[in-house]
């Protein structure tokens, strides 16, 4: 899978009290709607894993997302 970001993406996930809340800026949400548009055409099984080390802000919660059948 190809994922591409648009510059100047900011994108932040917390999970807090059985809730996940994340925060993006207008780069990080049309970069975020192009990544599972990308997804939804994958195969099962294909997933994308979002963290603080390749694409969310310091101290961010995990984000995985997988695509099933």
């Amino acid at each position: 899978m190809k994922i591409e970001w648009i510059n100047g993406f900011e994108i932040a996930a917390a999970a807090e009290g059985g809730r996940i809340l994340i925060s993006a800026n207008r780069e990080g949400l049309l970069s975020l709607a192009k990544h599972l548009t990308v997804l939804a055409e994958s195969e099962p099984g294909d997933h994308i894993h979002y963290d603080e080390y390749n694409s969310l802000k310091e101290s961010s919660a995990e984000i995985v997302i997988e695509k099933v059948l």
